[in-house]
């Protein structure tokens, strides 16, 4: 079945090379949605199944820990897998994020393998 993927970054940059590498893949993707913030992620998730939230940490209005939060919190969007990809890396960060569930962490800069071997472990595709 093909996946909704909900791309969440401040940077259009990102969001664009992240879009390529994701329909360059192999993945079966139905749809790939994006925000800016952690707020308008969680306006397209009431309206929009997703498979798998990729999102930055630092980000203006609502950052990515504070969205994971209110989707752990929510059990509509819990059992969503997310997947962090950030330039920072403070092991307590790190440790924070995977208390709240996370699937992975990936330090920005990112390789497209990185990324379709990432997606396809947890989307079930490897």
């Amino acid at each position: 079945m093909a996946s909704n993927i909900l791309l969440v970054d401040d940077s259009n940059v990102v969001k664009a090379v992240l879009f390529r590498i994701l329909t360059q893949s192999s993945l079966p993707i139905n749809q790939i949605y994006d925000a800016a913030n952690g707020a308008e992620a969680l306006e397209i998730l009431e309206s929009h199944r997703m498979d798998l939230v990729v999102a930055d940490i630092n980000m203006p209005v609502m950052d990515g820990v504070e969205m994971i939060e209110w989707m752990r919190a929510d059990t509509r969007f819990r059992h969503i897998p997310v997947v962090v990809i950030s330039t920072e890396g403070s092991s307590s960060r790190i440790d924070r994020l995977r208390d709240l569930g996370i699937e992975a962490y990936i330090r920005k800069p990112f390789s497209s393998d990185e990324i379709q071997t990432t997606f396809s472990e947890i989307l079930g595709e490897s």
